[in-house]
């Protein structure tokens, strides 16, 4: 059994998915990190770094529970174990490419173009710049290896698929409203990923817990600990 700590944001979205698609067991186990449980003990032990997704797979590899964090981590993880959703073993490079790209590219400057026009306390113009157009860029990056592609790597639907939805998901914040348009491929590839069954499973998982919703001091000093911390 896969214990799934989860928050719906971008990222546990990711793992969401997988579970779903590769009809993995789970137990779905609520964090709220805008009231800071992601920074209790009996979180950081599970996840040291404070952030949302996180598992424990109880059944373990035959030495016990695992723990794994970073949802390009977990999915690389459950992908392996399942045996499912790692495409052609000779496309792994590309894999293991594309994996990445989200999660050192697309995933963290699309974060940081949401945060500097969202959520920071200042207006800064050249951080909303700078995060944005990097944001661009990188959905630029993916629309052009999408060109006569239905999926990232291969001929068929993977974790670098999975990985990629969860942001691309949110591209009405990230580059603004009606925006994923002017990346064509992209937007008919994400069209593709949304119209699957296990989608909307996924997107079924929050929708009976409760979150609390006000973006106050109290959320802000919860998510943003270090914006607080003394000199």
């Amino acid at each position: 059994m896969i214990r799934f700590y989860f928050h719906h944001t971008p990222n546990p979205m990711k793992v969401a998915l997988l579970l779903e698609e590769a009809a993995i067991p789970y137990e779905v186990v609520p964090v709220d990190t805008l009231k800071g449980e992601q920074h209790t003990p009996e979180f950081r032990a599970i996840n040291p770094n404070g952030k949302t997704p996180a598992i424990i797979d109880t059944e373990g590899l035959g030495k016990g529970p695992v723990r794994v964090f970073d949802s390009n981590a977990i999915l690389l993880y459950l992908a392996e174990k399942s045996g499912k959703l790692l495409g052609d073993p000779a496309d792994r490079g590309e894999l293991l490419s594309w994996l990445m790209f989200v999660a050192t590219g697309l995933g963290p400057y699309s974060g940081q173009s949401v945060h500097f026009r969202r959520a920071a306390p200042e207006q800064i113009p050249y951080a909303q710049n700078r995060y944005l157009r990097e944001a661009e860029r990188h959905y630029q990056v993916l629309d052009q290896h999408l060109e006569g592609r239905s999926f990232i790597v291969g001929d068929g639907f993977t974790i670098a698929d999975v990985a990629a939805w969860g942001w691309v998901d949110r591209s009405t914040f990230v580059l603004g409203e009606g925006r994923l348009g002017e990346f064509p491929n992209v937007a008919r590839w994400f069209a593709g990923v949304d119209g699957r069954p296990a989608v909307a499973r996924a997107r079924a998982i929050g929708k009976n817990l409760t979150f609390k919703r006000e973006m106050d001091e109290e959320a802000r000093r919860n998510l943003f600990p270090q914006n607080y911390a003394a000199a």
